[in-house]
């Protein structure tokens, strides 16, 4: 379209743990945390936003009393409105400072992945959140279909395909064919359940604290799901002792962090075992063809396919970049209108 020379196309995921932003013929253009820094209004600071993302990251844990690190968004849905606002609008703001070969007359119009889960009223919170952060137009896209396109899948064809998508937040398991779903499940587990049950693990057995940004540090270096040959890896992180309330130091193990995941790794593959059992057997033959797709920045854990592999008999594969898969789809979609009228969940 001729308008879409003078506004910006943008793809946005709005995750739990992350936000990413994707433009039109320039790729991903913004990829940080899910968090907002502000003054209380209590002690006067009336919300005053401070910072965004991985500032806003940095100071989680060590803010005084006077500021709150705000995760915005829950079970990727709309917890905190204002702070969604201010966060969109952060967003927006970078994105028209992008150079451009034409003058920018109009708002920018953004397609957004949400959870398929999502609630109506849920729906209109996050559009309202993105139009009073100066978008133009909305779409909101199931982050299922998003990440389809995303990663090329056919999914237009009479054929089946399942896709797991792991986030911080929530996971989804979507079989697609036709260009739509034909199931659908949205648990609320991902990677920030996994942060809290390392969280607690550590507590249990050494009697130490420690804060999620620490449990997902640990998570992202030495996570895994299988034992594999070799020596196991192993991290030493710093909390504070519950008995003592003194710092101490302590070694976690690549096993440890196994066993405090298990739980939430077991019900994902129960729940995708009992997708598969209520999928049509004409669209099972194709999944047993296709595989199994995972995507998310979780399904990145080490031995995650194998494990999902020996429990289906199904083949697994993950794409490039699982973490980017719904945004990139959702920035093909802003700029196939045909397609995305076709599929978006809420005009």
């Amino acid at each position: 379209m001729l308008l879409d020379n003078f506004r910006l196309l943008v793809g946005i995921d709005l995750g739990t743990s992350n936000t990413l932003a994707a433009v039109a013929g320039k790729g991903i253009v913004y990829n940080e945390p899910t968090l907002v820094a502000r003054l209380k209004k209590k002690f006067g600071g009336k919300g005053t936003i401070l910072a965004f993302g991985k500032k806003a990251k940095e100071m989680l844990g060590k803010e005084p009393k006077q500021m709150e690190i705000i995760a915005p968004l829950s079970g990727g849905v709309i917890a905190d409105f204002d702070a969604t606002v201010s966060l969109f609008s952060h967003i927006v703001e970078q994105l028209n400072e992008l150079p451009s070969r034409f003058p920018r007359f109009l708002k920018p119009l953004a397609v957004i992945g949400v959870p398929s889960g999502i609630t109506t009223v849920e729906q209109r919170a996050v559009k309202s959140a993105a139009y009073e952060a100066g978008c133009r137009k909305v779409f909101l896209v199931e982050e299922p279909m998003a990440a389809a396109f995303g990663i090329n899948l056919p999914t237009s064809k009479a054929a089946g395909n399942l896709l797991v998508d792991i986030g911080g937040g929530t996971t989804e398991i979507t079989v697609l064919s036709l260009g739509g779903i034909v199931l659908d499940r949205c648990l609320p587990l991902g990677g920030k359940k996994m942060d809290e049950a390392v969280v607690n693990f550590v507590r249990m057995k050494y009697g130490v604290l420690i804060g999620l940004p620490t449990a997902e540090k640990t998570k992202i270096a030495i996570g895994s799901v299988l034992a594999e040959k070799g020596k196991e890896k192993e991290i030493i992180i710093k909390g504070r002792e519950m008995e003592s309330g003194l710092p101490k130091t302590v070694k976690i193990t690549e096993a440890e962090i196994r066993e405090a995941i298990a739980p939430i790794i077991q019900e994902i593959i129960a729940n995708l075992s009992e997708t598969l059992e209520e999928t049509p057997p004409e669209l099972t033959a194709d999944i047993s063809k296709r595989g199994i797709v995972l995507t998310g920045g979780v399904s990145q854990l080490a031995g995650l396919e194998k494990m999902i592999n020996e429990r289906t008999k199904m083949p697994v594969w993950t794409p490039d970049e699982p973490q980017l898969s719904v945004v990139k789809g959702c920035v093909k979609l802003a700029e196939n209108r045909k397609i995305l009228g076709k599929i978006t969940i809420l005009k």
